[in-house]
């Protein structure tokens, strides 16, 4: 593997806090550990909190989750608005934000129609996969 690759892939590491990252590529195989000064694995990244107030009941809807480690992004720029906010109609396929990871946008789209429900982070939030973005109803 090429070692700016293995540099980029640290990189992302030590941005998103994640504790772990295991990657193949061809015959390649690179697997980097996060561990903090006193030699213990660090601890997994945990999703972060909702940005807005959790309901006492839990919503209906589908959860719309992370496909991979990165920084989130609700708008394509900065200063320019969001692809979707709390109400917006969405068919499949249309964009719900970007994630930013080693360098490259991805576009995370909506495997699903209905109506934004709730916008699950903060902008600019470091997440894991996995993590909930967003919920459809």
């Amino acid at each position: 593997m090429d070692p700016s690759k293995i540099k980029a892939l640290i990189d992302l590491v030590q941005e998103t806090g994640i504790a772990e990252l295991d990657v193949r590529e061809g015959d390649s195989h690179v697997r980097i550990v996060r561990t903090p000064a006193g030699g213990a694995p660090a601890p997994a990244a945990s999703p972060a909190p909702a940005a807005e107030a959790p309901d006492t009941q839990a919503p209906a809807g589908q959860v719309v989750e992370a496909p991979l480690a990165g920084t989130f992004y609700r708008s394509p720029a900065p200063g320019e608005p969001p692809f979707v906010e709390v109400g917006d109609a969405v068919a499949v396929g249309d964009v719900l934000c970007i994630i930013e990871s080693m360098k490259m946008m991805n576009r995370v789209e909506s495997d699903k129609a209905g109506q934004v429900a709730a916008v699950l982070l903060d902008n600019g939030r470091a997440i894991a996969a996995g993590t909930p973005l967003f919920r459809i109803a």
